[in-house]
């Protein structure tokens, strides 16, 4: 299937490894011209060579969840047509040892890196009458973990983000989406796994097995996903295909969260 996405210009926060990476490999391959962007050099020097086996790319070395980042972002891609809010961090910590430090840092990564690239660009796609922001959340908007809140609570604020802008594009060519991904298989996952489950010298299927059944028990697939099932979402919501979906929170295992506009 054509997604009708070439020659756009595509930019992914977060897009050296796991979900980001993929995203990035997938709209390379739909002909977008993909922008990545990291902290680390040499991760991003690997993730350009392997996008660009795919398609167009363009790597920034430049960190999304400060100011000074996103201000590089933006002096090196002045307008974007596609704008896929994907940094994120997460980690499991008992509520009552999470510091306001934990809780500020979650926020300004989760949270205002999107934030801070969206009003940028956000009124430009008004302006042209065309574009597509999509933030990465998480199931855990909808069901806040008790093993992670501080990471919840973030990944709840973009839905209410996406929300509020999709709100101001009514009668336009603009939509805004978020996409919920229930646990993913991507760099990390598996020591997260190991440090929540009870069974930590357990093998890998088996800590797996504990997690879905204690953690995610109204897991519908029973297993992590894989970051090119999430790609795949991302890529068909970035596409004129998509053109009905907006305002939605769309869960890559459940099906769509109201509302499709």
């Amino acid at each position: 299937m054509d997604l009708n996405i070439k020659g756009k210009i595509a930019l992914v926060t977060g897009s050296t490894a796991g979900i980001g990476l993929a995203i990035a490999e997938r709209l390379a391959a739909e002909g977008a011209e993909v922008i990545i962007s990291g902290r680390d050099r040499a991760k991003l020097d690997a993730a350009a060579e392997q996008v660009g086996r795919a398609g167009r790319v363009r790597a920034v070395l430049a960190d999304a969840a400060t100011p000074e980042g996103a201000a590089a972002l933006i002096e090196a891609a002045p307008s974007v047509d596609i704008l896929v809010n994907n940094l994120g961090i997460y980690e499991a910590k008992p509520f009552a040892e999470i510091s306001d430090e934990d809780w500020q840092r979650f926020f300004d990564v989760n949270v205002l890196s999107g934030v801070r690239l969206a009003r940028h660009y956000f009124p430009a796609m008004l302006a042209r009458d065309w574009g597509r922001i999509i933030f990465i959340s998480s199931e855990s908007g909808l069901m806040t973990p008790g093993e992670m809140i501080h990471y919840g609570m973030t990944k709840t604020a973009q839905l209410a983000v996406a929300r509020g802008l999709a709100d101001q594009t009514r009668g336009t060519g603009v939509t805004v989406n978020s996409v919920l991904p229930g646990p993913t298989r991507s760099e990390g996952i598996v020591g997260f796994i190991q440090s929540v489950v009870d069974n930590k010298d357990a093998p890998e299927g088996e800590r797996e097995a504990e997690f879905f059944d204690k953690f995610r028990p109204t897991s519908l697939i029973r297993r992590l996903i894989e970051a090119e099932e999430v790609a795949n979402m991302v890529a068909f919501l970035a596409s004129p295909l998509a053109a009905v979906t907006n305002g939605a929170a769309v869960r890559v295992e459940g099906g769509l969260v109201p509302t499709i506009a």
